[in-house]
């Protein structure tokens, strides 16, 4: 009931809390990000408990209300760093924003190598390691989902720098995942569909 909801709101973080952690590193790749953002999720669920609907569950909920706040924080993060692009990287990426060459030796399918937890803790590892702006567009375009008109708006970047910053964030992306997964492999097979899954537009 409502009531209990308000009078025990510990109980969000003890049910809820390792779940929307995770979720939040997994968007963010900043452990005390994760951590402040997650607190803010329930400060505000609790400041709007009035309005849980018990149409969803309370982690479904409380999902919704973090991705809200993960996009705040992307919002007041593009305000203290630079979003200059730099120097366009597009000669690996077709005017489709496809790969020209795919990396090396991603023969096995999307969802084979994101089942294999090794894979996916070095995906993370790579997101972390890009610069922020980098970070802030491929995430709110390939994990969030985003439009790229709202992800302008949200960074209050334009257009052509939305893409020269995508491209970049996928070059990067690449050379690490290749470096860290992969080993400099070459004789490489064809990447079949997770270059489509991770790297397309």
């Amino acid at each position: 009931m409502l009531a209990t909801i308000k009078e025990n709101p510990i109980q969000w973080l003890e049910q809820h809390g390792d779940y929307l952690y995770a979720f939040a590193v997994s968007r963010l790749h900043n452990e005390t990000a994760a951590e402040d953002i997650v607190q803010e999720t329930l400060l505000a669920a609790l400041q709007t408990s009035h309005k849980f609907s018990h149409n969803s569950s309370e982690r479904t909920w409380l999902t919704a209300i973090l991705k809200h706040k993960i996009i705040d924080y992307y919002r007041r993060a593009s305000r203290q760093v630079s979003l200059d692009s730099g120097a366009a990287d597009n000669d690996l990426f077709d005017e489709e924003g496809f790969w020209r060459e795919y990396p090396a030796d991603w023969s096995a399918t999307p969802e084979r190598l994101l089942e294999q937890k090794e894979f996916r803790e070095i995906l993370q590892d790579c997101l972390a390691d890009l610069p922020k702006n980098l970070a802030a567009v491929f995430t709110l375009r390939e994990i969030e989902g985003l439009e790229a008109k709202e992800i302008c708006e949200i960074l209050n970047i334009s257009s052509n720098n939305y893409w020269v910053l995508l491209h970049r964030a996928r070059l990067r992306l690449r050379g690490a995942i290749e470096n860290k997964w992969f080993g400099k492999k070459t004789g490489a097979k064809t990447l079949n569909q997770l270059g489509e899954f991770v790297f397309s537009n």
